[in-house]
């Protein structure tokens, strides 16, 4: 099998599975617990707190864990909304109702912007938030997939209280001026939110530098287990819990802590620390190598995105005149793993919402396949794949009625 769909989950690292292992036996203790065994949990969880928040540039009181990126995605936003509603309708007239001012009166008076190829992580949120009363912008990008700083200081509004703006696309790699947007961020005393689900332990990321002050992440994409992930959330930014219940995560995020998948996150955060330099080096060139061969040796290819601007391990390609279900379906036949875009919308008979946000026409996005490459994998592999590839791509053309029609029109 060659596995090239890192970007819907990594395989867990050696390393991690054996620093977690302990956690899974012998050291299986509540963190909450007074006695040994639970002290040792404890102790685990905030040794791999301060693993993250070394790679961050931050405060380990910054790090609170999650169930993985959606989680975090969803608390940074409703709680983030929520806290600077409340902190508009302080002192205001506004209609209240047992002490409190209405929700829906809250949220009318806020205002986000996001773009239009978030992951639906953040859509979906937002657009729960648009149902309560919040208004919503959400950026266009240009064909490359990258916001104009220019439109977005224009979006701005007096009740704008919230950027959430992702890192790195999940679909196309495309990485966002991040540093330029928190700088607009800081200066107009609006909240900003990445999400860096993608970008983390692939691209280098200083939260001060960058003005952050909310994060999301996820374990799973970078060589960590499935289930976990954090929140960074930037002192002085006092967002109220997402989860009630005990008192975890410093009384921000109730529940007992996933020792195992914690200290795997740590784990796999401190590998990708040491090695990220050399691994992306090395995944860049296999991108490369793999781009030049499929656009060379198979006509009416397309990348979509830009080359540079994007992360190391991300393919994303169209091939006219083919079904991008039916290109898997033949490929996994010849043992390989790709994807049609993101794993969050398999199965969707609807063109990708980031392509179509990007200006590509549907019938070329139909045919979009994702290719994303991981550490484990190799230069022969990527001969393999162009190989397995133009086979495939000539055998789905081979039956499609639109690809003669156009040949047969073709001058000369």
């Amino acid at each position: 099998m060659i596995y090239l769909d890192n970007a819907a989950t990594t395989p867990v690292r050696p390393e991690v599975l054996e620093a977690m292992l302990p956690y899974l036996k012998e050291e299986y203790g509540n963190p909450s617990g007074l006695y040994l065994t639970a002290v040792k949990a404890k102790e685990a969880v905030e040794k791999a707190r301060k693993t993250i928040a070394d790679t961050l540039g931050c405060e380990e009181e910054e790090i609170y864990f999650t169930s993985g990126g959606t989680e975090s995605d969803n608390w940074a936003i409703k709680s983030a909304v929520q806290t600077a509603a409340e902190q508009k309708s302080e002192g205001s007239n506004e209609k209240e109702r047992e002490g409190e001012t209405e929700r829906a009166d809250l949220l009318k008076n806020c205002h986000i912007i996001t773009t239009q190829i978030e992951h639906h992580a953040v859509l979906r949120t937002c657009q729960a938030l648009e149902r309560e009363g919040c208004a919503v912008t959400y950026l266009r990008v240009n064909e490359m997939g990258q916001i104009s700083l220019k439109e977005l200081e224009k979006a701005i509004r007096p009740e704008t209280v919230l950027f959430s703006v992702m890192m790195a696309n999940n679909e196309v790699g495309t990485v966002q001026p991040v540093k330029e947007i928190g700088a607009i961020a800081r200066r107009r005393h609006i909240f900003f939110h990445t999400d860096a689900v993608q970008a983390y332990g692939h691209l280098p990321i200083s939260v001060k530098e960058m003005n952050i002050d909310m994060l999301s992440a996820s374990a799973h994409k970078c060589g960590g287990p499935k289930g976990v992930g954090f929140l960074y959330v930037r002192r002085g930014v006092n967002l109220p819990p997402f989860m009630h219940g005990g008192g975890q995560e410093r009384g921000r995020r109730a529940g007992t802590e996933n020792v195992p998948g914690i200290v795997g996150f740590g784990k796999a955060a401190e590998l990708a620390a040491v090695q990220m330099k050399q691994t992306e080096k090395e995944t860049a060139l296999m991108r490369d190598h793999l781009i030049r061969r499929l656009l060379t040796e198979i006509p009416y290819a397309r990348l979509n995105g830009s080359w540079k601007n994007r992360l190391a391990g991300n393919c994303n390609i169209s091939f006219q005149f083919t079904e991008g279900g039916a290109l898997l379906i033949l490929l996994d036949e010849e043992g390989i793993c790709a994807a049609a875009g993101s794993a969050c919308s398999t199965g969707s008979k609807e063109p990708s919402h980031v392509l179509k946000a990007m200006g590509i026409p549907d019938d070329i996005a139909r045919g979009t396949l994702r290719l994303t490459i991981g550490h484990q994998n190799t230069m022969e592999e990527m001969d393999q794949v162009v190989e397995s590839m133009k086979k495939c791509v000539a055998r789905l053309r081979k039956n499609a009625g639109e690809y003669e029609d156009f040949r047969n029109h073709m001058p000369g």
